[in-house]
């Protein structure tokens, strides 16, 4: 396969090495809160895409949606209260919180405006030709709107709260999130009368309402046009003059001194609760709102009226959109089915542990199923011999049966602990509900190390075995989730080495006993010099390539905002290092400057899953590595969480990565963008021959569950180690022993 990846690698004699720069001048970096704007923007192209099946449209315009209030609630939250604290921080890109934020509202202007063209102009429309549909209730025939009416009267309005303003009820908190219907009132005769009113759309009621439609299959009414139909009723003594919708965005994060928390969970708890009520952050309102009632609002609010409000042209939060085609079986409107393969040889194995220790197993994720993960998992909890399990748990979504394993093996009497990162970021309140569960069952549930938070993904499984003690250890780099599992692209590992067991138990030592190991054997652990790594890392093919050795660097991640590691990579290209950065999300380096960074080249695939693995390939003068890790090389990875990253050992595996992950990821020419200096990104050119990675990822794995074992113990798993074979050998021998000696007991 041809792809830039394929191509020989510059050496010093190839690119001479460049005059000096100053690599940490603020021109050489892109923002880092525009730049995931323009990840978004990727999102929003996706759903504008007519190739891309229509229901897939939707879900991209839910994505946009979705990413978009997290943004607010966490970013631009962020720096609002940089700029109302007074708080003199300036990004590597040299812009201050003013200018980021006025930057900010600009581009989110226009990715709105964007968003609800493509709503308006295709999917909508196309929704409809294919008989689904958003209708106003004054839509329905009249024997159908009666029932609708009905059904407000019965089962939704004893539910309302009708809030008039006045100097007696001052404007209510409005909750994070939630959809409103604002109510304006005629109040000339009487100046003390209330003018303005609020109702709150209830979450707790269905948001789209199924009705019956003459010439659609399926059609709805959204809660709140109901809501507005009945304003006489919620109302009755007040004249109505205008009515709208609009919905407030809240500052979301958490904050929490743990030094000051006795009990970190009951904290948290608190935490979250304050949350709801934080400051308001953005205001969206259906385009038909009066402008002085949006001022109204905004004073109350306490929001810019310009940069803070956006208007809606359709429906508030497009996110709940897909349930418009929830359950609708038009297979020709979705992304053809995939259903994750089980990767031999686990697929064929009766005993997990005797297949790992025969080889390492690498799965890659959603195209291999999770399944053997939680397969694995659940067979360490019922194995007699396994007297230890230890588990990071970061995500692990609703109904998780690895928490349901653990749970399990700690009843059975097995040691079992949990690492439970309360503070991953929207799923605190599920994660306190685990830890909760765990500790019930007699996990011993621990909460990490001070000031951090546990992102790394490892598994220990402790096993009493006729050689003594063996440990088995799965690494990713991503979540441990079914349900993400199989939405979002990673990659994993399964090793019995006993190196890679060392650094487990010594991991989960440090996490749970503060003690440190002197040195590690195979794991490189932040923030003990997982930062520190990398930059050497770079710097060695740096080295390599000005001594006229091999160097590249092949890295794929979700972001890359590191001022030192893009200075590095700058002086890396600088001494010809052809330097391949494969960014689903945020990338702050400018690839393509003269002089800096001639040699880099960013691309980013947007496609039906999320790309979510982090891999790096270092060429090393004719001598690869490639590691696998739980961090993106962003600041808060390497200095305030726990994150591990991992060599794969075994050469089969590696090159399985380097010749098919990566380069068929790099030569994506469907689905892939390329980024240029200025910041902004393009479509790369796929040719007559364009190339979509994640279908030949699909593909791939079909064919693998086809093959024998025996092949694809040669095309794409680890050879069986040394020690490995000639333990398996030995249990073959003892087998036959017994074998012969039964059968010379019958003769």
């Amino acid at each position: 396969m041809t792809s830039a990846l394929s191509e020989p690698a510059p050496t010093s004699q190839q690119v001479p090495r460049q005059q000096p720069t100053n690599l940490l001048d603020p021109k050489l970096y892109i923002n880092r809160e525009l730049s995931w704007l323009e990840f978004n923007a990727r999102v929003v192209s996706e759903a504008g895409d007519a190739a891309v099946p229509l229901y897939e449209r939707l879900k991209f315009l839910a994505i946009f949606a979705a990413n978009l209030d997290e943004f607010f609630m966490v970013r631009v939250a962020g720096l609002q209260a940089q700029l109302h604290g007074e708080i003199e921080e300036v990004a590597p890109d040299g812009m201050t919180a003013e200018e980021q934020l006025s930057a900010i509202a600009a581009r989110a202007h226009e990715l709105t405006d964007e968003c609800y063209r493509v709503w308006n102009a295709s999917v909508l429309p196309e929704l409809r030709e294919a008989g689904i549909t958003l209708v106003k209730p004054e839509e329905l025939a009249p024997s159908d709107l009666d029932a609708l009416d009905e059904h407000f009267r019965r089962d939704i309005f004893p539910v309302l709260t009708p809030i008039a303003i006045d100097p007696v009820h001052p404007f209510p908190h409005v909750r994070n999130k939630s959809i409103n219907v604002g109510f304006l009132f005629d109040s000339t005769e009487n100046s003390n009368e209330p003018s303005f009113g609020v109702v709150q759309v209830p979450t707790s009621l269905p948001r789209l309402i199924r009705v019956p439609l003459g010439g659609a299959r399926r059609a709805f009414v959204a809660l709140e046009d109901l809501i507005l139909r009945h304003q006489a009723m919620i109302f009755p003594q007040m004249r109505v003059t205008g009515s709208y919708a609009f919905r407030v965005t809240r500052n979301f994060d958490i904050e929490i001194d743990e030094d000051e928390a006795e009990d970190l969970l009951l904290s948290l708890q608190a935490e979250l609760r304050r949350r709801e009520r934080g400051h308001a952050v953005r205001l969206s309102v259906t385009s038909n709102a009066p402008q002085d009632s949006i001022r109204w609002l905004c004073h109350e609010l306490d929001i810019h009226p310009e940069e803070d409000v956006y208007l809606a042209d359709g429906p508030l939060f497009l996110g709940d959109m897909p349930e418009l085609v929830s359950g609708d079986d038009k297979k020709s409107l979705r992304d053809e089915a995939y259903a994750p393969v089980y990767a031999p040889p686990l697929r064929d194995s009766d005993d997990f542990f005797e297949t790992i220790r025969e080889r390492d197993v690498l799965l890659h994720h959603p195209y291999e199923s999770f399944e053997a993960v939680i397969d694995f998992l659940s067979q360490a909890a019922e194995d007699p011999n396994v007297l230890a399990i230890k588990q990071t748990l970061y995500r692990t979504g609703g109904e998780s049966p690895l928490v349901h394993a653990l749970q399990r093996a700690a009843e059975q009497g097995k040691q079992v602990t949990a690492v439970v990162e309360l503070k991953a970021r929207f799923d605190e309140a599920s994660n306190i509900q685990w830890a909760r569960a765990l500790e019930r069952s007699g996990v011993n549930v621990m909460y990490g190390l001070l000031g951090l938070k546990t992102h790394a993904k490892v598994l220990l499984v402790v096993r009493k075995e006729k050689t003594g003690l063996r440990r088995y250890v799965h690494l990713a780099t991503g979540n441990y989730n079914q349900q993400t599992a199989r939405l979002y692209t990673d990659v994993s590992l399964f090793t019995a080495r006993e190196e890679f067991g060392e650094d487990a138990t010594a991991l989960f030592n440090l996490l749970t006993g503060y003690s440190a190991p002197s040195s590690w054997n195979r794991l490189i652990v932040a923030p003990l010099g997982l930062h520190e790594a990398i930059l050497g890392l770079i710097r060695r093919e740096a080295a390599h390539a000005e001594a006229g050795r091999p160097a590249r660097i092949i890295a794929k991640m979700n972001s890359i905002v590191d001022a030192d590691v893009i200075a590095a990579l700058y002086a890396a290209s600088q001494a010809g290092v052809q330097v391949d950065l494969l960014v689903r999300g945020i990338c702050c380096l400018r690839p393509g400057i003269k002089g800096v960074s001639e040699t880099i080249r960013v691309h980013a695939v947007i496609d039906r899953f999320l790309e979510h693995s982090r891999i790096f390939d270092f060429e090393n003068g004719g001598d690869p590595e490639v590691f696998f890790s739980s961090a993106d090389w962003m600041p808060r990875n390497f200095r305030r969480r726990v994150e591990t990253m991992f060599p794969i050992v075994d050469p089969v595996l590696k090159e399985r990565v380097r010749s098919e992950i990566l380069a068929i990821m790099a030569a994506d020419t469907k689905k892939g963008w390329l980024l240029d200096s200025s910041g902004r990104y393009q479509r790369a050119v796929g040719g007559d021959s364009p190339l979509r990675s994640q279908s030949v990822f699909m593909e791939q794995a079909r064919e693998r569950a086809r093959e024998p074992e025996h092949m694809l113990a040669r095309q794409m798993m680890a050879a069986p180690r040394p020690d490995a074979a000639l333990e398996k050998l030995r249990r073959k021998t003892k087998k036959k022993k017994k074998r012969d000696k039964r059968g010379r007991r019958n003769d």
